[in-house]
């Protein structure tokens, strides 16, 4: 494997995986270009080099091959202006005829963007013959979308092994992922504090066994922990719960206790008596949430007792909202808790925010540049943290 930093692309066709999956409105409006503004300086060093860069892509979940809202053509005129001065063109394919003659007359300091490549099942089949078709497009291949590096697909675990190890390497966004990753993981400063939010338990467990040999202390939030709380054996209401999870909960807390690591569950709750902005709210202990009612937030004991031990972590993951911050009412939790990761960070802790709901936070509360990083994959950085390999990582080192 390559360094990136160190390849010279002069005169080389890079072919760019890169992960431009994102949000369009019903008017093919991209509503968060977060992932394509990550992929801008691998672009940039390849051009600046004096190469070509192909970029391949899927976007969205199409059904049986191509449709027009799926179209990577959308989002054309976007990466014209992200790369400003630079030729921009489009293939309408990305194996077929279109796709080999758009490539081949790639001048330097071009780029040209594939159509979607799950238009072809043989991308999520990961089909060997579909990635060897691709990797005839270039000379170079980089894997730069950390997003999609837990699939097995033809563009991301597969193509790999049809480039020799000096021709295939990481983008700049890749390394940075991987690197932070590991940093929390591997080069952990201590004491390492993992804040782990969302609705399910079911879709935390393994993170959470990981974490439990890895972590100092494990912070629950979000909808998951009313499950902990109901196996303690407290009322909860109406509040989410995973009945047939209470078990789980029970041993996470057995294990945590005897390894060690300081495991801490909300002890009051925003309460709310509908699921809707406009719901009647207050402030309870989670000793006494009334019948009926709902815990949608952490109440402000618990940000209290959470930002102890935030503050004096050392390195922080954190990976899941405290409540429903989409609404008003039940956000301060959740922006809390991004207030305290942001003054950890301040004070030399390094923070990775990862997972969709989580990074949408910060961005929110605009405190994005304020923790040591802030990852674009979701499923990829919870199946890293799962002690997983992820397929697209081991294609290109292995």
């Amino acid at each position: 494997m390559s360094t990136f930093a160190n390849y010279n692309f002069k005169g080389q066709r890079a072919l760019v995986r890169v992960d431009f999956n994102v949000p369009l409105d019903d008017k093919f409006q991209i509503t968060d270009d977060t992932r394509m503004r990550a992929a801008v300086p691998t672009i940039k060093k390849i051009l600046g080099d004096g190469g070509s860069v192909i970029l391949m892509s899927h976007l969205g979940r199409p059904k049986g091959g191509p449709e027009d809202k799926f179209s990577l053509r959308h989002l054309l005129p976007h990466l014209k202006e992200l790369l400003p001065g630079t030729p921009v063109e489009f293939a309408d394919d990305c194996i077929g005829e279109s796709a080999v003659n758009a490539a081949s007359a790639l001048k330097p300091g071009t780029v040209l963007l594939l159509e979607n490549l799950r238009f072809y099942k043989e991308e999520e089949k990961g089909d060997k013959a579909f990635a060897e078709k691709l990797s005839k497009l270039g000379d170079v291949y980089v894997n730069d979308a950390f997003g999609t590096a837990h699939r097995a697909h033809a563009s991301t675990a597969v193509i790999a092994q049809f480039f020799p190890k000096d021709k295939r390497m990481f983008g700049l966004l890749m390394e940075a992922e991987v690197n932070s990753a590991n940093k929390v993981l591997k080069d952990t400063q201590r004491p390492f504090t993992a804040i782990l939010g969302g609705a399910k338990v079911s879709d935390k467990i393994l993170i959470i066994e990981n974490l439990l040999d890895r972590a100092n202390n494990l912070i629950i939030g979000g909808g998951m922990a009313y499950t902990f709380l109901k196996a303690q054996g407290h009322p909860i209401g109406k509040s989410l719960c995973e009945e047939d999870k209470l078990d789980l909960a029970n041993e996470i807390l057995v294990k945590a206790k005897a390894k060690g690591v300081q495991l801490l569950i909300p002890v009051d709750s925003v309460v709310a008596d509908k699921f809707a902005p406009d719901a009647a709210t207050k402030e309870v202990s989670n000793d006494n949430i009334p019948d009926g009612w709902m815990g949608l937030d952490i109440g402000p004991k618990t940000i209290e007792a959470f930002g102890k031990v935030i503050l004096a972590s050392r390195t922080i993951l954190w990976n899941g909202p405290m409540g429903v911050f989409e609404m008003e009412k039940f956000q301060q939790g959740t922006k809390a808790v991004a207030e305290l990761v942001a003054k950890a960070t301040a004070a030399g802790a390094f923070s990775l925010v990862g997972g969709g709901d989580s990074v949408a936070a910060v961005n929110q509360f605009g405190l994005a540049d304020k923790v040591s990083y802030v990852s674009t994959g979701g499923g990829a950085l919870l199946e890293f943290f799962e002690g997983k390999v992820l397929p697209g990582i081991a294609a290109v080192t292995e």
